[in-house]
């Protein structure tokens, strides 16, 4: 029986995986969303022993089935290779009473990797399978490395286009120089004036534009999305929570049944719903421990019952959790209403009206499996010198927010569950935060940094980074929020 995603806000909007991948987002306006649980035999005494792309493998196929088993082997050969630095793809490190799950090792060194390497694959293969001739133009709003992993992976891949939006003043400056240093013909960098949420809020709005769809299509175009609002990105987020799992297995950490916490920074809420729902195809887990940064709006709101976007938006040293509308969360109150989308939409459109809601009674069992925290930036800083002083290993801010958060967590309550911190980035990606952190210093300059930061880790200065100081800017595009669907139109020809 073939997987359904519904939309979050119409019971009757319903799809296969494969055309909820190519829509990107329902034109209702919400999310394509699992409304059951695949079953998936998650033999653990077997799995320990199995690669990552055997892990994919076996997941992928129960949450994308109208994909045949040649598609996927199609798809997961080409995007887990040699552009990981490693053969282990998402390797785990123990630090005193962590486990960090290193998923910066592909070409980006961000966790987006993980899902964008595979995504350009499984988009192409739903175009053809759904019959679709169209361009398939990729537009998504970045916080900082979505924007970059989405154009490493989509850059001239024949039939689409790709246009990123992202917070001119609100990302660090290698994140910033890896995407306007961008090459490929198809590839479209646009900064805008604003934060992030102004930069996701219009993409929305774009996708839900009859008009501008009806444009599109006229011209045999049309929008998807690369962010984990799609499921396409979603679903290949779930497979290294259980490849994790299978490791501690495997290194004798845990016995095969023993639960586990997973602590994830969190900004759009996508990579801890991607853990909830390894929890839900078995995955022993005990605790979702959900770590924001000083924009801790999901902190506030797990805290109270309570979703309030209306505060001072923060601009901190883990850009990519500053966030005050975590899109994916509408998923998670979804489930939480028992998949009721009339409910689901009526909250939603709260929060875009009055800048807030309020759960009504909801499923117990699930919001008892999470926790939240926040660290500061003093806090985070903290973090970053306490493990490197007590581990010799530099973490980047949003793992120290995770990491953080955590410790706070274990103090508070006295939980030893073994407890997997899923660590984002590199430090790589932050250089001038982590040395500061460690040394007390600012290094005043990023590629500065980057050469303290390798006397410092002992660890290799990453391709990604290697040379980015030279390459040549090729995208300095800079808009009003207001201006965002001019560009598009513009870059497409519309």
């Amino acid at each position: 029986m073939t997987l359904t995603y519904q939309s979050t806000r119409d019971a009757n909007n319903k799809v296969t995986a494969s055309q909820a991948i190519l829509q990107g987002l329902a034109t209702d306006g919400g999310l394509f969303t699992p409304v059951t649980t695949p079953a998936v035999d998650l033999d653990f005494d077997a799995l320990k022993d199995a690669s990552y792309q055997e892990v994919a493998k076996l997941v992928l196929s129960a949450f994308l089935d109208d994909f045949t088993a040649e598609e996927l082997d199609y798809c997961i050969d080409n995007a887990y290779d040699a552009k990981f630095d490693t053969p282990a793809i998402a390797p785990l490190v123990k630090l005193g009473n962590q486990y960090n799950l290193e998923l910066f090792h592909g070409s980006t060194i961000a966790f987006k990797d993980m899902a964008l390497s595979i995504l350009p694959y499984l988009l192409t293969t739903s175009a053809k399978k759904q019959g679709v001739d169209n361009k398939i133009v990729i537009l998504t709003a970045t916080s900082g490395d979505t924007g970059k992993a989405a154009m490493a992976g989509f850059a001239d891949v024949p039939g689409t286009e790709i246009i990123v939006f992202y917070p001119k003043d609100g990302v660090s400056k290698i994140q910033e120089l890896q995407m306007t240093t961008q090459t490929g013909d198809n590839t479209h960098v646009i900064a805008i004036d604003g934060n992030f949420d102004d930069a996701q809020t219009d993409v929305k709005r774009m996708f839900n534009d009859a008009d501008l769809r009806a444009k599109l299509l006229a011209n045999k175009t049309q929008f998807s999305s690369a962010n984990s609002m799609n499921v396409g990105r979603l679903v290949p987020q779930v497979v290294y929570y259980v490849y994790a799992y299978a490791q501690l297995v495997k290194s004798g950490e845990i016995q095969n049944g023993d639960k586990v916490n997973f602590t994830v920074p969190t900004g759009n809420f996508g990579n801890i719903l991607a853990a909830y729902y390894a929890k839900q195809i078995g995955v022993p887990v005990g605790k979702l421990i959900c770590a924001s940064n000083e924009n801790k709006v999901l902190t506030d709101f797990f805290t109270t019952g309570t979703y309030d976007k209306k505060r001072d938006f923060k601009v901190t040293t883990s850009p990519s959790m500053d966030i005050l509308v975590s899109s994916n969360l509408e998923r998670l109150i979804f489930h939480l209403l028992g998949n009721d989308a009339e409910q689901t939409k009526a909250l939603m459109e709260a929060l875009v009206n009055e800048g807030q809601y309020s759960l009504p009674q909801v499923d117990q069992d699930i919001l008892d499996l999470f926790e939240a925290g926040f660290a500061t930036e003093e806090e985070t800083a903290l973090e970053i010198k306490r493990v490197y002083d007590e581990s010799d290993y530099i973490e980047d801010p949003h793992t120290a927010v995770a990491s953080a958060v955590y410790q706070a967590y274990a103090d508070r309550t006295g939980d030893q569950t073994p407890t997997v911190i899923a660590s984002t980035a590199s430090p790589y990606k932050f250089p001038r935060v982590a040395v500061a952190a460690v040394t007390g210093k600012d290094s005043g300059d990023d590629f500065a940094a980057v050469q303290e930061l390798n006397q410092l880790s002992g660890v290799a200065i990453p391709a990604a980074v290697n040379g980015l100081e030279t390459a040549e800017v090729r995208h300095t595009t800079v808009v009003a929020t207001n201006d965002m669907q001019k560009a598009v139109e513009s870059y497409l020809g519309v």
